[in-house]
């Protein structure tokens, strides 16, 4: 009998998105498969619309509001299956996902093996977004893995992954306490339980861009600020565990420096604890700089403000973009509801 995977689904207030990402789910060329949808406490209409979906395959559960590791540690505790496929509820699957993924499954020796797969930005239409390649999208070591991830600023998107029970089991539990970052650090214990990441580059994934709505953005929240250090700690500890030299140092200070803008200067109590630990690696960070288009507010009004600027005009940005694609869909829909309307019309 082929193995069974679980799909597991935490959903808040994602009544826009689900169903679409349920019927990308249930379209899968994949047959043995469970769905597992837990609803994080929404207060719109996800869990009612899920529960349309409800059958032998799909199963939804509701718990109070606990975030979404509390929902992803919910699942995996129900779920029955042989492999693990984590998806949050607003991205979407290709067809042979997992199936392609599990064909490579059946020719590795064992169940440590992580597999991984190519995945794009898309706001509405999944027919616009562009794959684009980075070092990541490699069979690669653990050690090497995270290297190239902090190092380079890279990652990869949780519905990548296609996870072994037995390797799941090993990571342990998605930290609950972490308001950022939770996937970055959950999958850093995947790998480190791991015997190596296998690319499967046929297979897609689609996460939705949401700009400042979604749960990875930071922003100036000192919340998220203070999970993205500790979950950034647990990085560089991670891959000093698995080898500790000048390159793996070097990568970590890299990866603090790439960060630090995030945290200059109103973390002033962060930015002292990140220049201790770039000392205990043997370095120094530097001050970050802005681009030009935001040089001369903070020059003019300081680099707080800059950096204000700069978050303000990604965020319009963003939603202009994800806005535009929105009205593109619809309309889309719209010429194509009239067109088909004028050929059933011509046949009569």
């Amino acid at each position: 009998m082929k193995p069974l995977v679980s799909v597991l689904i935490p959903a808040y207030n994602t009544e826009e998105w689900i169903e679409g990402t349920l019927q990308s789910v249930l379209g899968q060329t994949w047959e043995r498969k469970e769905i597992i949808v837990v609803d994080d406490g929404s207060s719109d209409q996800t869990l009612a619309i899920a529960r349309q979906f409800e059958s032998d395959m799909v199963h939804v559960c509701t718990q109070k509001n606990q975030g979404a590791a509390a929902a992803r540690n919910k699942a995996f505790s129900i779920c029955q299956g042989d492999y693990i496929q984590w998806l949050d509820a607003d991205d979407l699957l290709s067809p042979d996902k997992i199936a392609a993924q599990m064909e490579v499954v059946a020719s590795t020796s064992g169940k440590r093996t992580l597999l991984s797969c190519p995945w794009a930005h898309f706001p509405y239409r999944t027919e616009r977004a562009q794959f684009i390649s980075t070092p990541l999208w490699e069979d690669l070591s653990p050690v090497e893995w995270l290297l190239r991830k902090m190092a380079q600023n890279l990652h990869m998107q949780p519905a990548t992954w296609l996870v072994s029970r037995e390797l799941t089991e090993a990571a342990g539990p998605w930290d609950t306490t972490l308001a950022v970052d939770d996937d970055g650090e959950y999958f850093c214990r995947v790998l480190l339980a791991s015997d190596g990441v296998r690319f499967v580059p046929q297979p897609k994934v689609y996460y939705r861009a949401s700009g400042s709505r979604g749960l990875s953005y930071i922003g100036l929240s000192n919340k998220k600020l203070d999970s993205q250090w500790r979950s950034m700690q647990l990085h560089i500890g991670y891959l000093r565990s698995l080898e500790d030299s000048i390159r793996t140092r070097a990568a970590s200070l890299q990866y603090m420096q790439n960060w630090m803008k995030f945290f200059y200067p109103h973390r002033a109590d962060l930015i002292e604890q990140m220049q201790s630990k770039a000392a205990e690696l043997g370095g120094k960070l530097e001050a970050p700089r802005l681009s030009w288009k935001y040089a001369w507010i903070a020059t003019l009004f300081g680099w707080h403000m800059g950096r204000r600027a700069e978050l303000m005009l990604q965020g319009i940005n963003a939603t202009r973009v994800i806005a535009w694609d929105k009205a593109m869909l619809q309309w889309e829909n719209w010429t194509g509801m009239n067109r088909r309307g004028s050929q059933d019309h011509s046949l009569d």
